[in-house]
């Protein structure tokens, strides 16, 4: 195995050692002028490609996590429950696929309203965000997806949220899940059943 440069060490400390993802940009705010980070990100993705720990972009933000198909082995068993209505996990998909939308524009598309109590969940499940206001009457605020969305389910980018024939050729769709395949509701069909969403926290 070739040893690495000081600048790819520098670049995979300053990834170590961050508590959180971290751009292109602010790695190169760590390490300095000098070090070509796109070159060592490349590089150093290619290191870790198939070991026990990978490096993995997400939305632009570069992190080291477990290889997928390891995490077993190091999993505390510590489950988180979180609960979400049927209508929190409509607007989510609504959201992640139309991203930036509104309020208005979610409730069009569903065919029904939503309460503000369903984008406080998702708000404060950290995948979901006020992304600014759109240039109308009226100003008003809309909502996208967050790197936490991105990371939790496992996406690069947007671009590899999975289309409705994906969905159905995994089984992933129900006769309720039809609204996905619509993308809007003409009723509010169970809107204050739960849909029991378990995540398992994996520490190494």
């Amino acid at each position: 195995m070739r040893e690495l440069s000081d600048g790819l060490r520098a670049v995979e400390a300053t990834l170590f050692a961050a508590e959180e993802p971290l751009s292109a940009a602010e790695i190169a705010l760590h390490v300095g002028e000098g070090v070509d980070v796109a070159a060592a990100l490349a590089e150093l993705e290619g290191h870790y490609a198939g070991r026990g720990v990978e490096l993995v972009e997400r939305g632009g933000r570069w992190h080291f996590q477990t290889a997928a198909d390891l995490a077993h082995i190091l999993r505390r068993e510590r489950e988180e429950s979180r609960k979400l209505s049927r209508a929190a996990v409509e607007t989510l998909a609504i959201i992640a696929y139309h991203e930036p939308v509104s309020r208005a524009e979610i409730e069009a598309i569903r065919g029904v309203q939503i309460s503000k109590g369903t984008l406080d969940v998702l708000m404060e499940a950290g995948w979901v965000r006020p992304a600014g206001r759109r240039e109308v009457p009226g100003r008003p605020l809309t909502y996208a997806t967050t790197q936490e969305f991105l990371t939790h389910f496992g996406l690069k980018s947007r671009r590899d949220l999975p289309g409705i024939d994906d969905l159905k050729a995994a089984g992933l769709l129900d006769p309720v899940d039809i609204a996905l395949e619509r993308l809007g509701l003409e009723g509010d069909e169970d809107a204050d059943g739960e849909v029991e969403l378990e995540t398992d926290a994996e520490e190494a």
